[in-house]
């Protein structure tokens, strides 16, 4: 049996990622840019600025070593002042000794760059005594103390002898270098990713039902296919809708018209105590006829004409509360004022009517209730009817699949569709009432 790899492999580098197209693509840039940079500055500082700063501070040991060397061969006074005065001219150190002194030990401060490290080991190899450094004090001389057998001898040694200037330049160099290249890399794909965000909104808004003016192709030439084939798919879809809505018109007059001469025919006839019980059963198959012909043709065009603007959500539900309360409805509302969204005021008003009448069916108390809720309104239609099994709460919002006799099956699904087409979505729950719940998403 083959072992099978954990999950958690690499979630870690997972959530460390960036989630933006930007952030991926400059970190593609980054990484490579920042290890060709460190792999440049370990072998100029590994390997040459390390051998020169190792003479350097081997010759400085060297000297001060040499002059060392020639008070010990010439211990007197004069001698002593022409040997300092030999590695004043020659070799531009100050050098003054201290008779009888004794070194006080203290730990020196490490610079930047390997100058005293190798200072130090070079001293250590060329004199087997303790001595201190002090880099900070002055900034133009080292400042050296040497232990010695007859006291203490004080070196100032220029800095400038030690000091390696390309390192400073070097890494200016490469920090400058790979600041100017990700600053143009980061202006060069903000202008793409620009481009793709600015696709993307034209894509969610026109999915939303909003009209979405044409998209100006700009970026790389894979942006500007995608902007030109979203422009060409908008203007198919309007196009589509434009001749379906015109079809439906249409259809809407020829269905219509033998059903307005049925209603005259049967006000026509004589109101006979024998007919009469006919006349109203007929008559009541055409107006179900008609309002069935009325829900199909909505269904079909999909409120699809009318276009989102803002509109107060708060005003909507108002007025559907209104209607159900004046066909008999008992309603209690739950809205505060204000509510404010990007709708198509009277899409959204067919879709709550129909969650309403559909509870007021089958219940004898409606609640309908709407609260915002960080970045989406919520609005909950509540009732106290028997409610709808939950494995059968996704199929009641299929085409002609009534949950109940008398209905036409096309009220809920008339309202996911024009929930979903403003982003939005339509769930069905168990509801406080011990009823069904119609919870509406809007986003803000």
């Amino acid at each position: 049996m083959r072992a099978r790899l954990p999950a958690t492999i690499g979630s870690p580098f997972k959530r460390l990622m960036p989630r933006s197209l930007l952030g991926r693509s400059l970190l593609i840039m980054l990484v490579p840019l920042i290890v060709l940079q460190a792999i440049a500055l370990q072998l100029f500082y590994g390997n040459h600025l390390g051998i020169v700063s190792r003479r350097l501070s081997g010759a400085i040991a060297g000297e001060i070593g040499y002059t060392v060397g020639l008070l010990h061969q010439f211990p007197s006074p004069a001698d002593r002042g022409w040997v300092l005065q030999m590695a004043r001219e020659q070799f531009e150190l100050e050098i003054r000794l201290e008779p009888g002194a004794i070194l006080e030990r203290r730990k020196w401060v490490n610079i930047p760059g390997p100058m005293d490290d190798d200072l130090a080991a070079a001293l250590t190899q060329k004199f087997n005594a303790p001595f201190t450094m002090d880099w900070r004090s002055d900034p133009q001389t080292v400042l050296i103390r040497l232990q010695l057998a007859d006291g203490v001898l004080d070196v100032q040694a220029p800095r400038k002898r030690l000091a390696v200037g390309t390192l400073f330049l070097f890494v200016g160099w490469l920090v400058g270098s790979a600041l100017l290249l990700f600053a143009v890399a980061a202006l060069f794909m903000r202008n793409q990713v620009r481009a793709i965000r600015r696709l993307a909104r034209s894509a969610e808004a026109f999915g939303m039902g909003r009209d979405v003016p044409p998209i100006r192709p700009e970026g790389a030439s894979e942006v500007r296919q995608a902007a030109a084939a979203f422009n060409r798919m908008q203007e198919r879809i309007r196009r589509f809708l434009t001749q379906r809505t015109e079809m439906l018109a249409g259809v809407s007059h020829d269905l219509r018209t033998p059903l307005t001469r049925l209603r005259l025919a049967l006000a026509m006839l004589p109101h006979t105590d024998e007919l009469r019980q006919d006349v109203a059963e007929m008559t009541a198959d055409v107006a179900e006829m008609d309002r069935m012909i009325g829900g199909y043709l909505a269904f079909a065009r999909g409120e699809g004409t009318e276009q989102a603007e803002p509109v107060s959500l708060s005003a909507i539900l108002d007025d559907v509360a209104a209607g159900a309360r004046r066909a008999g409805t008992v309603l209690n509302l739950n809205v505060p004022a204000g509510l404010t969204l990007k709708l198509r005021a009277d899409a959204m008003r067919r879709a709550v009517t129909n969650l309403v009448d559909n509870a007021r069916r089958h219940a004898k108390h409606v609640t309908l209730g709407a609260v915002a809720q960080g970045r989406s309104v919520l609005v909950t239609v509540d009732d106290d009817g028997p409610g709808i099994p939950a494995d059968k709460r996704e199929s009641v919002f299929r085409p002609f699949e009534s949950g109940s006799s008398g209905g036409t099956g096309l009220g809920l699904t008339i309202a996911r569709d024009i929930v979903r087409a403003h982003g939005g979505d339509i769930l069905l729950e168990d509801s406080p009432m011990g009823g069904l719940r119609a919870r509406i998403r809007l986003p803000v």
